[in-house]
């Protein structure tokens, strides 16, 4: 941690026409578990990049469903105080010693440290070089702080886990949610058949983002109308895995996202025809360069539905919580 208070703001000069960075700098730190309103700005010291870290001057920052699940239970993180967030996009401002992936001035994008604390809800963070990639040209900050979670899950379930390949029928429950809509993309571009469930103020969305066959689960039981799938990628949760499995082909997969989720009933229905796994997604800088290069290409766009302020992060959580936010949400800091 750095030392006393700077007397001038980032990016200023002193008359010897270096450029100083502050010694302190704004967070959102909670001191106990709650709700939205213990989500509170403090002042503090600016993290130092140690060894194989870069220090990333924080653009635009992603705000997850796992972040107010933590923000009221701890998680992973178990008790306060800490710094929530774990998407971040911004700029490379300082090296640690080892570092050799990035110079000061790129764009960077990732998910440091999950699940353990990133708190990339603050102006500056830290990170291991290999955790981040760089954003590709025509990329803005705040869809890049978009992309990191969500794709590598949709990512590491699809390409690393099920191996999708052209020609399979992959079936994607939630499929115009935060992971939901960019696992549609991803999957479209092995050259799978898509099929995805969402309600009905989705269908249209979905039927725009590539679903061969949108399917409103409020009108159509999925076990009767949907056959033949070699991948079924669940993102709700609950029992929602365990009635997919009539619809997998022998030999087929079952990947449950929610951690809450409790995946031992599936696999001793499955009984051995098809294979049923849960995930949990983790730091992978090689997967992020694929996905940058498919967002260079504009093969992959997230939906960015509300952008909020540092300071707003608790109106961001309370509409994530809501169930109503149509799309990701990114904290613009700087």
């Amino acid at each position: 941690m750095a030392g006393a208070p700077a007397r001038c703001e980032a990016g200023t000069e002193r008359p010897t026409g270096k450029v100083f960075m502050p010694q302190m700098m704004q967070a959102m730190r909670q001191e106990r578990l709650g709700g939205p309103e213990v989500l509170r700005p403090v002042t503090v010291p600016r993290p130092e990049p140690r060894a194989t870290e870069v220090l990333v001057r924080v653009r635009a920052a992603g705000v997850n469903p796992v972040d107010w699940k933590t923000r009221s239970t701890g998680g992973q993180l178990g008790r306060p105080p800490f710094v929530l967030g774990w998407d971040v996009a911004g700029t490379v401002e300082a090296l640690g010693p080892g570092v050799t992936r990035f110079a000061v001035g790129d764009r960077v994008f990732g998910m440091p440290a999950f699940p353990f604390e990133a708190g990339c809800y603050a102006e500056y963070v830290t990170a291991r070089s290999r955790e981040l990639a760089a954003v590709p040209e025509g990329l803005g900050d705040i869809e890049a702080a978009a992309l990191p979670l969500s794709s590598l899950i949709a990512w590491q379930s699809l390409i690393d886990t099920a191996a999708v390949a052209e020609g399979q029928r992959v079936l994607i429950h939630a499929a115009a949610g935060g992971v939901g809509h960019l696992a549609v993309q991803i999957a479209r571009s092995r050259g799978a058949y898509v099929i995805g469930t969402d309600g009905p103020q989705h269908q249209e969305y979905l039927s725009s983002i590539g679903v061969d066959e949108p399917v409103d689960y409020t009108r159509q039981d999925v076990a009767e109308t949907v056959r033949d799938v070699d991948v079924v990628l669940d993102l709700v949760g609950g029992r929602t895995g365990l009635a997919s499995l009539p619809v997998l082909r022998d030999g087929g997969i079952l990947i449950s996202v929610p951690s809450a989720t409790d995946i031992t009933p599936a696999r001793e229905a499955a009984g051995g025809r098809v294979r049923v796994t849960g995930i949990f997604v983790e730091p992978d800088r090689l997967a992020l360069e694929d996905i940058a290069g498919m967002a260079a290409r504009r093969l992959l766009t997230p939906r960015v539905a509300r952008t909020f302020s540092l300071h707003e992060v608790a109106r961001a959580h309370e509409l994530g919580e809501s169930g109503k936010a149509g799309g990701k949400m990114v904290l613009v800091v700087g």
